[in-house]
């Protein structure tokens, strides 16, 4: 019997990652972010052990005499207005835009699980002034409360993630509430409440874990927002300020010279691009594997 159940647990949760990899595009999407999270390990690792020997020689010094020069064999990006190389700004700039997306996405994650929990779970005077909240924030364009909070708090990286981690939270609220409004009524929350178990157990053992399918698909889709937004700050001059690497500030800083040199444009809104296309695919395939209606 026992052999059964663990045979059984591991088929459900093989399941998911069996119909996922079925997706080639997600599959090839899941790829290009593991990709990028190791470029990003690898520069954390490359400025701890050479002091930022690297950093300094090859990401922000400056070169002015060979400003604006085309992508060759010595520098297969090119490089920027200010001589500096852009395939090692490019390759510096994925852990600021990458783990800056996703930290802030976690931030907002937490809060809006334990607000939209609460909400559905309590209902009544609770949910309505909870929800009302974040239908007050909802009304107001992410891009633009972002804008405002840097503005209001200054332009630092811990302001920015706050601001960011702000504008998501109604989204995880409301997806959280919805999830907890449709379980807290089934028959096995209502055995554990009559076995006298507290609110808060039945809300974070019982409630939350049948509810990470959609939690985890909106957060997948909420990190690639997330860089939008961060890149949409940078490139307004309230994100990352010059000369640390960011997409964002990359495309800002580069705006003025299109003309003499498309590559310090173009290449930036690449990699922001492709980024955001793989985490949308990605996003997309996880929703397809997760959503039990489309298992044959």
């Amino acid at each position: 019997m026992k052999t059964s159940e663990v045979k059984k647990q591991r088929t459900l949760a093989s399941e998911t990652w069996r119909r996922f990899r079925k997706n080639k595009l997600a599959l090839t999407g899941m790829i290009v972010l593991v990709s990028l999270v190791l470029i990003a390990l690898s520069t954390i690792v490359i400025d701890l052990v050479t002091d930022n020997a690297i950093y300094n020689n090859y990401v922000i010094k400056q070169n002015l005499r060979l400003r604006l020069q085309g992508p060759s064999k010595a520098h297969i990006f090119g490089l920027d207005e200010f001589g500096r190389d852009i395939f090692m700004r490019m390759v510096w700039a994925v852990r600021y835009s990458l783990f800056m997306g996703t930290i802030a996405i976690a931030l907002s994650t937490t809060v809006g699980v334990i607000l939209g929990s609460i909400a559905g779970y309590y209902g009544k005077v609770t949910d309505n002034v909870i929800m009302r909240f974040m239908d007050v924030l909802l009304a107001i364009p992410s891009m633009l409360l972002a804008t405002a909070i840097v503005a209001a708090l200054g332009t630092s990286l811990t302001n920015v993630l706050i601001a960011i981690a702000i504008s998501y939270v109604p989204t995880f609220a409301r997806t959280v509430r919805a999830s907890v409004l449709t379980i807290k009524d089934q028959e096995f929350i209502e055995a554990a409440r009559a076995m006298g178990a507290s609110d808060f157990r039945i809300i974070f053992k019982y409630i939350l874990p049948n509810s990470m399918a959609p939690l985890i698909v909106q957060a997948t889709l909420g990190v690639a927002g997330a860089i939008l937004s961060i890149a949409g700050l940078s490139f307004l001059g309230l994100g990352i300020q010059p000369p640390t690497p960011e997409w964002g500030s990359m495309l800002s800083s580069a705006r003025s010279y299109i003309r003499e040199g498309w590559h310090i444009t173009v290449i930036p809104g690449l990699g922001i691009m492709i980024t955001i296309l793989a985490l949308n695919v990605m996003g997309d395939g996880l929703r397809d594997a997760l959503d039990p209606r489309l298992k044959n």
